[in-house]
């Protein structure tokens, strides 16, 4: 299932394995990269450009964390509609560029998200590639609910990160 929007926001899932997907974004930001890179890369950005009915919840944002190479964060979120624990690991960071998060606990078996940002004339390129893997019990639930909530998450996000731009 690929979707362009009218914006320019791009958003695509395709399987590559058994119970193993890829989502691919990108979009185009009207920021520099260093200043998309600064919003992205802080974890406390997050509840802005989630949607609410996910219940997100970051549990140690009070922390001084410095982010970086194999930093931790923890958080709640809903997932078929019960709060669970999400934990990720930043690893390959390399500013303004890319960062690479991967889910240490959560509700996908593995969750690896590159965030990939290349300068463009027009500002900067944002993408997204996740490979995520289903836990057995959950593949049959990923063509009826997993993916498109997937593309409901992602789509938010395009929005939100799409305001957050206009307001720069």
């Amino acid at each position: 299932m690929s979707t362009v929007h009218p914006s320019g926001f791009h958003i695509d899932i395709k399987r590559c394995g058994l119970l193993t997907y890829q989502l691919t974004t990108s979009q185009i930001l009207t920021v520099t990269r260093e200043t998309a890179f600064k919003f992205f890369e802080d974890p406390g950005n997050l509840c802005d450009i989630t949607p609410l009915w996910l219940d997100f919840c970051m549990i140690n944002k009070e922390s001084t964390i410095e982010v970086g190479e194999n930093a931790e964060f923890d958080y709640t979120i809903k997932f078929l509609g019960k709060k669970m624990r999400w934990q990720s690991r930043i690893i390959d960071y390399h500013p303004p560029e890319r960062f690479t998060d991967i889910q240490l606990t959560g509700p996908y078996k593995s969750w690896i998200h590159k965030h990939i940002l290349e300068k463009v004339p027009d500002g900067t390129l944002m993408k997204d590639e996740v490979f995520y893997t289903l836990h057995l019990p959950t593949a049959v639930l990923h063509p009826l609910i997993i993916k498109k909530k997937l593309m409901d998450i992602f789509s938010y996000r395009a929005v939100k990160i799409a305001e957050w731009t206009e307001k720069m």
